[in-house]
């Protein structure tokens, strides 16, 4: 069985369940309370070092941290249903829709660069809030332009089909959206990730359905 150590708000631990779900996998869901420091305890360390969620042990006893690593995984040791596609360059194209969220933006944002803003450099809430939304309109910018022009975007970000590249965007829209970011210049992400979500292995990993939802 599988074991995934998540925050319900985590957007890297969200794709690792979007990732599952699509896959119609099992796994247990052990919750790591990032409020309460307990990523920072030697229980959870022991599993990453970096202290950070998602932390995912495969059935072999392995731990398994950074989500895309675990997506790539999951792609390799469960081939169906595929979240990549076939030929080289469209998987190219799909991990790069992918980074530009996971490189560009979410490291910008995340909770310990959100903490280390008030807490050690002093920003107020409106100026860290600013900061959160300027990462998130120079990301998705770039993000719609790609995606509203270029060919393979269909009805999910490549193609017809679910990849790696929606399951990375949709947690990204959902704290788009709990950061009261405008995303209406974004009529694409909101179309996909609309579509996205309207489908039951991404309204099952959607942070309010976790079981430390709160």
């Amino acid at each position: 069985m599988l074991t995934l150590h998540s925050y319900f708000r985590s957007s890297a631990a969200f794709r690792v369940r979007i990732a599952l779900n699509l896959k119609g996998l099992d796994y247990d869901q052990i919750p790591v309370n990032l409020l309460k420091g307990e990523h920072r305890l030697d229980a959870h360390r022991s599993r990453n070092p970096q202290g950070l969620v998602p932390v995912l042990e495969t059935d072999s006893g392995n731990a398994l941290s950074q989500s895309m690593a675990i997506c790539e995984y999951l792609e390799e040791r469960y081939p169906e249903p595929p979240l990549m596609p076939e030929s080289l360059e469209a998987r190219a194209r799909v991990r790069s829709l992918a980074m530009l969220v996971a490189c560009e933006m979410h490291p910008l944002n995340n909770l310990s660069v959100l903490a280390y803003l008030t807490n050690e450099l002093g920003v107020d809430e409106a100026t860290k809030l600013a900061w959160y939304q300027h990462w998130v309109a120079k990301g998705f910018t770039a993000l719609e332009a790609r995606l509203a022009h270029e060919p393979e975007t269909g009805s999910f970000s490549h193609g017809d089909t679910p990849t790696l590249a929606d399951v990375f965007l949709v947690p990204q829209m959902f704290n788009a959206e709990r950061f009261k970011c405008d995303v209406t210049p974004y009529p694409t992400l909101v179309r996909i990730a609309t579509h996205c979500r309207n489908l039951p292995e991404f309204k099952n990993a959607a942070p309010a359905q976790q079981p430390d939802a709160v």
